[in-house]
């Protein structure tokens, strides 16, 4: 009975982790091919597939940095809009979610059901009417519409009150009303130190999603000086690099490198989040 429950136990591990192997080659092997396309030339990558990097890396980086491709400035512009999104959407989201657990207000349950709507909603069906509402109150080839909107984030105002219901105390907000502390501190000093792990998971996701959005700022951006990174690499294949597919893997696998940093900072919250959570139960 022993012997069959441990075979039973090691056999269904055995799956999970031969599922886990294949997930993870199906994720590394797309950035792997783009990494060895970009050390490889055009002739080279028009022949086929190749899994061995080549030698012309260097070639393609300076096809890359010599025909006027501002990579440094597309870099700083697309640092400045995502860093600023997602502290902004993280921190209004999590405000938000904060009051519609914590507070007991009139038309509380309509609040809730308009933002799970705005989730269903493709983000497509609006643009047009975005676009119109920006170009009438002149925000055009500005950052603040690629910022300001994001604090409206229903996705993350969601997945903020989920974690909320699970991990928070209400009995410790009312202990700390005792002690005499402001609404706002408690949320700054005691709530977003608790939801941390969750606040790191929706920066993470808010911070790609910001990094790699073309189309808004495509349709809404128009002084070259002020394009972000994804736009810079999508000229590199419609105007001067007609024919330099290496030179435009290797913009699309350096525009990868923050999100990779980004990762690696706010994943160790997520961890410790995780280990603290354990410990306690």
């Amino acid at each position: 009975m022993t012997t069959s429950s441990s075979e039973s136990f090691f056999g269904r591990h055995y799956f999970i982790h031969i599922a886990m192997i294949i997930l993870g080659v199906v994720a590394v092997v797309p950035i792997y091919l783009l990494l060895v396309n970009a050390t490889r030339s055009t002739e080279q990558i028009n022949l086929g597939l190749s899994l061995i990097p080549g030698s012309n890396a260097m070639f393609n980086w300076r096809i890359l940095t010599g025909r006027g491709f501002q990579i440094w400035q597309g870099f700083g512009n697309s640092a400045f809009i995502s860093v600023t999104a997602t502290a902004l959407s993280v921190y209004f989201s999590a405000m938000t979610a904060y009051g519609l657990h914590v507070y007991r207000f009139k038309g509380r349950i309509i609040l809730w059901t308009v933002i799970l709507i705005i989730i269903m909603l493709p983000t497509t069906l609006s643009i047009i009417g975005f676009f119109q509402f920006i170009s009438r109150i002149k925000l055009r080839d500005s950052y603040v519409p690629l910022i300001i909107p994001g604090i409206a984030a229903a996705g993350t105002v969601l997945f903020l009150r989920q974690y909320m219901m699970s991990a928070l105390s209400v009995e410790l907000i009312d202990a700390a009303r005792i002690e005499g502390a402001g609404e706002y501190r408690i949320f700054n000093v005691i709530i977003l130190p608790i939801i941390l792990p969750a606040l790191a998971a929706q920066s993470i996701f808010t911070f790609v999603g910001s990094w790699n959005n073309f189309i808004t700022p495509f349709i809404l951006l128009s002084s070259e000086r002020k394009y972000t990174l994804p736009m810079l690499v999508q000229n590199l294949r419609g105007n001067i690099y007609r024919a330099e597919y290496g030179a435009i893997y290797l913009g699309v696998a350096i525009s990868l490198i923050p999100i990779m940093i980004f990762y690696a900072f706010m994943s160790r919250f997520i961890i410790s989040g995780i280990t603290m959570g354990g410990l306690k139960e």
